[in-house]
């Protein structure tokens, strides 16, 4: 049966888009077939993150009516399957977000998982995105403000009957004015799922537009990811070496 998992904040900035494209990566790479959309139509990252920012055919095209979702889908190389979203002005032009849900069903029986990166905000759009799915994953940052738009977040996800999967604090610094998992978790009635790091290396693979699972794929932050992507599915995480024996003859 296919999962439909929305990842939503509330806000921007909160790295929501970094999060779908390698969690999406690490399904992947447990041997799950997924599916990555970006459903942030007015001002669309997911392909960026992964790389290719120019697709000829988008989510937009299909929401117009001019293609199929599967006429929009493109393969990365580590297997995950992404529907790009277009990056045009004009491509914002004709659209109705309300068409997102019908789109989505298209790929129901014929996936896993699908992954849908929200819009930032609480407008139609993230309202469509969560309407459309069954699961949400909501981002946020150790910071009061973030955590009062997740908190919204999460009461519209109710209020349409999309399940709480749980949240992911992300950028934690470990400051002492950042708020605890406990502390945010009492304040979402939601439980805390992951904790990702701070890292600087996560900035560099955007920039490098290469995601951080390749980038750094040992850093705290990869880790993390990966360990998240094997709960959602039911499986053991277990940390690659990062030596093997050939490279120990190597280094001798």
């Amino acid at each position: 049966m296919t999962r439909i998992i929305v990842c939503a904040s509330g806000k921007g900035g909160v790295g929501k888009t970094t999060l779908v494209s390698n969690l999406g990566i690490a399904l992947a790479e447990l041997g799950i077939d997924v599916v990555a959309i970006d459903a942030n139509l007015t001002t669309p990252n997911l392909g960026f993150h992964l790389g290719v920012p120019l697709y000829p055919t988008t989510l937009h095209d299909v929401l117009k009516g001019r293609a199929r979702m599967q006429d929009a889908m493109y393969r990365h190389d580590s297997g995950l399957k992404i529907i790009p979203a277009g990056i045009g002005v004009d491509d914002i032009k004709g659209i109705n977000a309300r068409d997102l849900s019908n789109s989505i069903a298209e790929l129901v029986g014929n996936t896993d998982i699908v992954l849908v990166d929200a819009a930032a905000g609480l407008g139609r759009e993230a309202l469509a995105a969560l309407e459309s799915a069954d699961e949400l994953i909501v981002v946020t940052n150790p910071e009061l403000p973030a955590v009062t738009d997740a908190l919204k977040a999460i009461k519209l996800a109710q209020e349409v009957g999309t399940r709480i999967r749980g949240v992911v604090v992300n950028r934690i610094e470990k400051k002492i004015h950042e708020m605890t998992n406990t502390e945010i978790s009492n304040m979402l009635g939601a439980s805390v799922i992951a904790e990702i790091p701070e890292d600087l290396s996560v900035r560099q693979a955007i920039a490098k537009r290469t995601p951080i699972l390749y980038h750094k794929p040992h850093s705290k932050a990869s880790k993390e990811i990966r360990r998240l992507a094997a709960s959602l599915v039911g499986m053991q995480y277990k940390e690659k070496s990062r030596f093997s024996i050939f490279s120990f003859f190597r280094r001798r």
